[in-house]
């Protein structure tokens, strides 16, 4: 079964990357950064989800987020589907930070269930069907709008969502031009899927 390692972000200054998810998230092992350049107007195509235990935890990692320099896009707000609200970081990335339970149990921990990289493509029955040829196991799928692949142990969920779908749900326009401003490593052979995002060997995507 084929799953993500790492997700690399390629940012304007690594080092300030790096501190600021180490921040606002607590993440330092999960993500790797390099320095790029690549022109990138408006929505990446992508979304980074961080899945918490509680109410009490969305707002304890949306707080130290906007405070460590993140912009709102979705304020926290209560749902149908549970808890949660919007930011991006300072390098463009945009991150949903959510819980399906609806009242708090204790106090915020600020404990992460789980991380999700989501893919916004054009075509989610095509681009399911290029996953699974490549090693990835379906463990979730909604018809034509939305797929979940199994993770096995790693830390980053992969799944795919049509793309404006995906930008409404982030509070974002859908438009966007240039580089994704993202790489995926796994144990496989690098390639590019039908939306342009880029997979490569696990030790390609090494911090500079």
């Amino acid at each position: 079964m084929t799953s993500i390692d790492t997700v690399t972000l390629e940012v304007a200054n690594p080092e300030a990357a790096r501190d600021f998810y180490a921040t606002a998230f607590g993440l330092d092992e999960q993500l790797t950064f390099r320095t790029s350049a690549e022109p990138s107007t408006g929505f990446r195509g992508f979304t980074l989800s961080l899945t918490v235990p509680q109410p009490a935890d969305v707002r304890a990692l949306v707080d130290s987020a906007l405070a460590a320099g993140a912009t709102a896009i979705k304020p926290v707000t209560k749902s149908m589907w549970g808890y949660g609200g919007v930011v991006q970081a300072p390098d463009g990335t945009i991150w949903k930070i959510a819980t399906s339970a609806k009242k708090d149990t204790g106090p915020a921990t600020r404990e992460i269930n789980a991380i999700v990289l989501l893919l916004g493509v054009s075509d989610v029955v095509a681009s399911k069907r290029f996953y699974v040829d490549r090693g990835f196991t379906v463990a979730k799928s909604f018809a034509r709008s939305y797929v979940e692949f199994a993770n096995g142990a790693s830390p980053v969920k992969l799944a795919l969502y049509r793309r404006r779908a995906l930008a409404k749900d982030a509070g974002v326009p859908p438009e966007g031009t240039g580089s994704h401003r993202i790489a995926v490593s796994g144990a496989t052979r690098p390639f590019t899927d039908p939306d342009g995002f880029a997979w490569e060997t696990a030790e390609v995507a090494a911090t500079p």
